[in-house]
C-alpha cells in the first residue's frame, strides 16, 4: 500500500522505516531540508537501535524515500501525521502549531477515500477540531497514537503490544478501519490486539498512559525520600509491593527521575487541558508528580555535594547525558540538569555518554564533555551514574579506582553492584537505600580534603 508519513522526526522516521520494512511503499515528508537529505541517503539523524540498518535497507530497496515536497503525498492511501507537540512557550499546554501546519500542507493533496491517521500525542478534542478540514476533501480522519519506547522503537512498531485506533461512526469509518487493518496486517500478526475506540478516548489513551507511568515513577521516588530518612531500603520496598499483581514491579525503580520528550511535557499538557475543560481538579495530582520528579534533581546534586563535603573545585564525572540508555535523546534530561546544577555549585564537571554528547553539547555548551569513559574518570573525586548504560552498570570498580582520585560513587539509578564497589574501597551512595561507607580512617586522602 502507498503510505505517506508527515513529519520525519523521531516518531515519523521510525514509523516510515518500519512501514517500509512491512512491505509498504512509503514516502516521508518534512520541511527540514538537511534532515531529509540525510534520510534520503539512508542515514538516521538520531540514535535508535536497529534504525540505521532499516533505513539503509529500505531506501536501497526503493520502498522508502524522503522529500520536502508535500505533493509527493498525492495518491497515497493512508497519510500518517507524526509531527511533534512540544510544550507551548509561556505555559504548560501542548503546542499544536506543527499539527495544524501539517494538516494545512497535506489537505491540498488529499483525495476522497484517503485515510489521515494522526499519531502525534495531542490534547483531547484535537480530532474534533481537525475533522472539518479533512472531511471537506472526502478523506477520513482517524487517530492512531504511538506507544514507542526509545531504544526499542523499531520493535514496538513492527510488533506492537497493542494498536489503538479511533475511527468515526458510519461507512467511511468502517472503510478507514479496514484500510488500517490492512496496513498493520503483519504487525497485528506479530503483536498484540487492535482496540477500536471513540476519537476522544483514543486521544486520551496515550496521554493517560504517560500520566500513569509518570505517577508510578514519582510515587516510588517519594517513597525513596521517606526511606532515606527512616533508614529503609526502597528497592526492597518496591520488590515487596510489586509482588501484588494490582501494582506490578515495572516502573518502580527509584532514581533521579524521568525526562525525555514525552512524560514531562505530556503530564503538564494533560493538566493544562483539563483546566481548559473545567476539570483541573481531576489532574491536580499531576502537578505534584511533576514537582517530585524535578525535586529529585536537586536532591541528587545535594547527595554528591554532601558526600564530598565541599563540592567547589572538586572534579565530578557524570556517567550519562541521555535521559535513558540506548538513546541520544537529551530532552529534559535529568543527567544534564544535575550536571549543570553541580557546576553551578562550583564543581568541575565532566560528562560522558556513548551516544549523546553531540546533542548534550548543543543544550549545555558550558559543560565539559569527554567521549572516552576511562579518560572521563581520570582524577575524579566523585562519580555519578546518571544514565544506566550497560557499560556503566558493569563498570569494573577496581579499574575505576585506579583512574579516579576519590572514592565516592553516587548510584543515581540504583543499577550497580554496590557490594562490589564497596569491596573495592568506594563509598557507594544510593537512592533511597542505605549508603555503604567506609570508616573515616579507611578513606583515601585526596589533596587537603578527606574522601
Amino acid at each position: 500500500m502507498r503510505i505517506s508519513v508527515i513529519g520525519c522526526g523521531y516518531l515519523g522516521t521510525v514509523h516510515a522505516a518500519a512501514m517500509a520494512s512491512l512491505g509498504h511503499d512509503v514516502v516521508g515528508i518534512d520541511v527540514d531540508r538537511r534532515k531529509i537529505a540525510e534520510l534520503a541517503e539512508g542515514r538516521a539523524p538520531f540514535y535508535e537501535a536497529d534504525l540505521p540498518r532499516l533505513l539503509d535497507e529500505e531506501t536501497r530497496s526503493g520502498r522508502l524515500r524522503f522529500t520536502t515536497d508535500f505533493a509527493a503525498a498525492t495518491g497515497a492511501a493512508v497519510h500518517f501525521i507524526c509531527v511533534g507537540t512540544p510544550q507551548r512557550a509561556g505555559d504548560d499546554a501542548a503546542d499544536m502549531a506543527f499539527v495544524n501546519a501539517a494538516v494545512d500542507a497535506l489537505v491540498p493533496h488529499l483525495s476522497p477515500g484517503d485515510v489521515v491517521a494522526g499519531k502525534s500525542t495531542v490534547p483531547v478534542g484535537t480530532v474534533a477540531a481537525l475533522r472539518e478540514r479533512i472531511d471537506a476533501t472526502g478523506a477520513t480522519l482517524v487517530w492512531n497514537p504511538e506507544f514507542l519506547r526509545e531504544g526499542r522503537a523499531v520493535q514496538d512498531t513492527v510488533a506492537p503490544d497493542r494498536l489503538v485506533v479511533g475511527i468515526p461512526d458510519g461507512a467511511d469509518g468502517e472503510r478507514a478501519g479496514d484500510r488500517l487493518r490492512e496496513v498493520y496486517a503483519q504487525a497485528r500478526a506479530r503483536g498484540g490486539p487492535v482496540r477500536g475506540t471513540p476519537g476522544a478516548t483514543t486521544e486520551l489513551v496515550k496521554i493517560a498512559a504517560n500520566a500513569f507511568l509518570a505517577t508510578k515513577i514519582s510515587f516510588i521516588n517519594a517513597m525513596s525520600e521517606i526511606a532515606e530518612v527512616a533508614g529503609a531500603d526502597v528497592a526492597e520496598l518496591a520488590d515487596a509491593i510489586g509482588c501484588d499483581p494490582r501494582i506490578g514491579r515495572s516502573f518502580l525503580n527509584a532514581g533521579i527521575g524521568f525526562g525525555g520528550g514525552c512524560l514531562p511535557k505530556d503530564i503538564r499538557a494533560f493538566a493544562a487541558r483539563a483546566e481548559e475543560l473545567g476539570t483541573g481538579h481531576s489532574t491536580r495530582f499531576l502537578r505534584e508528580v511533576d514537582a517530585i520528579n524535578l525535586r529529585r534533581r536537586d536532591h541528587t546534586a545535594d547527595l554528591v555535594a554532601d558526600a564530598l563535603g565541599d563540592v567547589a573545585g572538586r572534579r565530578v564525572t557524570v556517567l550519562g547525558a541521555a535521559f535513558k540508555p540506548n538513546s541520544d535523546d537529551v530532552r529534559d534530561s535529568p543527567a544534564l540538569d544535575i550536571a549543570a546544577r553541580l557546576r553551578s555549585l562550583g564543581a568541575l564537571v565532566t560528562v560522558t555518554d556513548p551516544e549523546a554528547i553531540g546533542n548534550a553539547r548543543r543544550v549545555h555548551p558550558e559543560l565539559s564533555y569527554e567521549p572516552h569513559l576511562e579518560t572521563a574518570l581520570l582524577g575524579a573525586h566523585a562519580v555519578l551514574v546518571a544514565t544506566e548504560w550497560e557499560q556503566y552498570r558493569h563498570l569494573d570498580p577496581e579499574r575505576a579506582r585506579e583512574l579516579a582520585s576519590g572514592r565516592v560513587i553516587v548510584d543515581g539509578r540504583n543499577c550497580l553492584d554496590a557490594d562490589a564497589w564497596y569491596a573495592a574501597g568506594w563509598d557507594c551512595i544510593r537512592m533511597g537505600r542505605p549508603a555503604l561507607r567506609h570508616p573515616a580512617e579507611e578513606r583515601v586522602l585526596v589533596g587537603a580534603g578527606t574522601l
